[in-house]
């Protein structure tokens, strides 16, 4: 599939084959495209809880107000932050030259440390970014996927044993459908949300749109 079909054919699909199950080799195949996803100083500050256990399944159902695409997808990924991730440079420099390390991790530190609101925000990023990822490839390799914030993080994180350094941010199901997606609700018009060069000065028309 192309990238582009993959785009536009994405969608949300509430509705997913229970009967489906997805391998190993696909789970794989999966996570080591995801893991091309761009992160801030390479830190891969993410964790990703790759749900196939039809009684976990059910558990995160319930904790996800019993919205059924959870417990009938074939996966369910629960997306977390890694919010302590700057002080593991060691751990994701490795591979990188001796100069990058001794010149990035010093600096990755210094940026984040003490900095707790920005740590947050630099995994939801990366949970965001990762998580689109996710989806397209999930599209390519012939699945439909839903992301979700419906749920209680509370309940998530102690139903798949996360600690509070590692939020459950999002989650993204995965699986056959059995039903297409609903109609689109509709898209803003480009006008609407580009501007060109400054904020609500120009528009792709060359005219001042009515943000009103």
């Amino acid at each position: 599939m192309e990238l582009l079909e993959a785009l536009r054919t994405r969608r949300s699909v509430k509705s997913f084959d229970p009967s489906h199950a997805i391998t190993d080799d696909e789970i794989r195949t999966l996570f080591e495209n995801v893991a091309l996803a761009p992160t801030s100083f390479n830190m891969q500050n993410w964790h990703f809880v790759a749900v196939r256990d039809k009684e976990t399944k059910e558990k995160l159902c319930a904790a996800s107000w019993h919205q059924s695409q959870v417990k009938d997808a074939s996966l369910v990924v629960v997306c977390c932050g890694a919010l302590q991730a700057h002080r593991a440079t060691d751990r994701y420099l490795r591979k990188a030259p001796e100069a990058a390390r001794e010149k990035m991790a010093p600096m990755i530190g210094g940026f984040y440390e003490g900095n707790d609101d920005l740590c947050k925000e630099e995994a939801c990023r990366t949970i965001g970014i990762g998580g689109m990822a996710m989806m397209l490839m999930a599209r390519e390799m012939g699945y439909d996927s839903c992301p979700m914030i419906g749920y209680d993080p509370k309940q998530v994180s102690e139903i798949v044993g996360l600690d509070d350094n590692h939020p459950p941010l999002m989650m993204v199901t995965i699986g056959k459908p059995l039903q297409p997606a609903r109609p689109r609700m509709g898209l803003l018009d480009l006008e609407e949300f580009v501007s060109i060069d400054r904020f609500g000065e120009h528009s792709l028309t060359g005219e001042i749109p009515d943000h009103s």
